[in-house]
């Protein structure tokens, strides 16, 4: 009581002036008008973010800032969505405001390791200032051609054995796409008993178990690298509740890997017979095949026979069969991150479980195969699971297409019994060394597979041989070296990719295999700290690329003690 009132002086209206626009960038009509355009009458469901992205970048040479914007607003994405997946795929070229677009033409020099062996960096060096500022030369990851050393790809052509004159001359005439040919065609396939046995199938001439045991005891393993028996794969998600979906993996990125390429370029059909069993077989409404961007001309050939395939079905009430366009990025190798890949986001890998044969493609039970899987399915269920698992050597069972590169005299993809050793592949497959080097060293199974010295020629390979010694063959990628090379720096050329490939999304894998290539670019490595940071991205990494990527480095020490002294 008694106390002084202060009246409370009511203000007219607010002089804070309204948003005029949403915030953010503003959609430019006329963006928004090209990008309608290229985008047709196509779906504007997000999943299909990345093909339409590729569809800009294809026309523009990169991806503006104004494009992003309108791209956003067409298929009703927020921006940042956009942008975050356009900038996490190496084949886009995203230009913000005010940035300077990259040259008209660009040309990709492999810097694999096979390549390096072969002379990429000297091609990398040269060929900037022969073809002159309005070509932009960049080294790129492994582009699946490994048996044609040192490879470039011009636009999107691919030239395989590659010297300054044969890129300058395809730069010159402006040969920038690549069409296969020499393939076996729809019709082909079909003169030559293609397609029958998947009408027996569905005719009933063939029972859904039957068909499951044969796959079981042929004893086919996933052949992308993991090795998960087929057939129980099969099995597992028919276990599952519909809708079931299939995503079938030619996303070979592994350095060294180039045989699905191989057997895609030979017979198409064979693998998308191979694939409408096992839909077939599991209960599939949908197939989706991913095929990584660097197989331009398997692209082209595959829509065609696809079109093909779908004008004239070899069964009524066919599975639906998508092709989605990969977009330059290694994880996507990983099944979880490549079917993130197809939902149009950034590649990362899932923590599992649930796995992908639970919860997998749009929340759906999955069956997730390698491309090879698929292509050996319609020989093992007309010759018999029992005929698959006669081959072998050394005691061990199945056929294995070893995609061979480095210093042999003829690489490339050797159909050998599993169990084979280096020495024998080498000797009975490759024709042997080149003249005048020996045996040095090898790497298994890739960039993740580790290395092996020239002493150890006559361990075994296939599944679960080499992992005592610290490898494992994973995709049967088999790079060769000789006393003309070192494993330190195959090391360092392995390293120097898995940093370059990490999604990032985990700090064990993101900062150890940069702190480790740095290590490892020193003439003298401590060892103490790589041990640790080994044990830390093998134990805490998400995904099998931070868990194998420390196995070259490892290797090194264990086997080479002599090329660190």
């Amino acid at each position: 009581m008694g106390q002084m009132i202060i009246p409370i002086k009511v203000e007219g209206a607010s002089r804070q002036r309204k948003r005029e626009a949403p915030k953010g960038r503003r959609v430019d009509p006329a963006a928004l008008a090209r990008v309608q355009a290229l985008l047709g009458e196509e779906s504007r469901n997000a999943d299909m973010l990345i093909e339409h992205l590729h569809k800009i970048q294809d026309a523009y040479n990169c991806l503006s800032a104004e494009h992003l914007a309108a791209l956003a607003a067409e298929m009703k994405l927020a921006q940042t969505e956009v942008y975050e997946v356009a900038s996490f795929y190496h084949h886009f070229d995203v230009v913000k405001e005010g940035g300077e677009a990259p040259a008209a033409m660009t040309v990709r020099v492999c810097d694999g390791l096979s390549c390096e062996m072969a002379g990429a960096k000297d091609l990398i060096a040269k060929l900037p200032s022969i073809l002159g500022r309005d070509v932009r030369v960049i080294a790129a990851p492994c582009v699946g051609r490994c048996e044609q050393a040192p490879v470039a790809v011009v636009g999107q052509n691919p030239v395989p054995h590659a010297t300054v004159e044969t890129v300058a001359a395809k730069v010159e005439a402006k040969e920038t796409t690549h069409t296969h040919t020499g393939h076996i065609d729809y019709a082909g396939y079909k003169a030559n008993g293609g397609y029958q046995l998947l009408r027996d199938c569905v005719g009933g001439a063939r029972d859904v178990e039957g068909i499951i045991k044969t796959m079981e005891t042929s004893g086919l393993r996933g052949l992308g690298g993991a090795g998960f028996p087929a057939g129980r794969k099969w099995r597992i998600v028919r276990n599952e509740a519909g809708p079931r979906l299939m995503a079938i993996n030619i996303d070979e990125g592994e350095p060294g890997t180039f045989k699905d390429r191989f057997y895609l370029e030979q017979d198409p059909h064979r693998f998308i017979e191979g694939a409408l069993i096992a839909a077939w077989a599991v209960g599939i409404e949908t197939i989706y095949i991913y095929l990584r961007d660097e197989y331009h001309g398997c692209r082209g050939m595959l829509e065609a026979e696809l079109a093909a395939l779908r004008a004239d079905p070899p069964l009524a009430d066919m599975p639906e069969i998508i092709l989605r366009r990969g977009a330059g990025a290694y994880i996507c190798g990983e099944e979880s991150a490549m079917i993130e890949s197809i939902e149009g986001k950034r590649g990362m890998p899932r923590l599992r479980p649930p796995y992908v044969a639970q919860v997998g493609l749009f929340g759906r039970p999955t069956l997730e195969h390698n491309f090879e899987t698929l292509h050996w399915v319609r020989e093992i269920i007309e010759k018999g699971g029992e005929w698959f698992s006669s081959f072998g050597a050394n005691g061990r069972k199945g056929l294995r297409s070893f995609s061979v590169s480095g210093r042999v005299k003829n690489p490339g993809v050797k159909l050998a019994p599993a169990g084979i050793t280096i020495q024998q592949l080498i000797d009975d497959h490759c024709g042997g060394m080149l003249d005048g080097q020996t045996l040095y060293g090898y790497l298994p199974g890739g960039a993740s597979g580790g290395i092996l010295p020239a002493s150890l020629n006559d361990i075994p390979l296939d599944f679960d041989t080499l992992q005592p010694y610290g490898c494992f063959i994973g995709s049967a990628s088999v790079i060769v070296l000789s006393n003309l090379d070192t494993a330190t720096e195959a090391a360092r050329n392995m390293m120097n990719f898995f940093k370059h490939e990490s999604c990032g999304q985990c700090t064990p894998c993101r900062v150890g295999t940069a702190k480790t290539h740095a290590i490892i670019e020193k003439p003298h490595w401590d060892l103490g700290m790589l041990a640790d940071l080994s044990q830390v991205m093998r134990d805490a990494s998400i995904c099998g690329l931070g868990q194998a990527a420390p196995n070259p480095v490892d290797c090194v020490i264990k086997y080479f003690p002599h090329e660190l002294a």
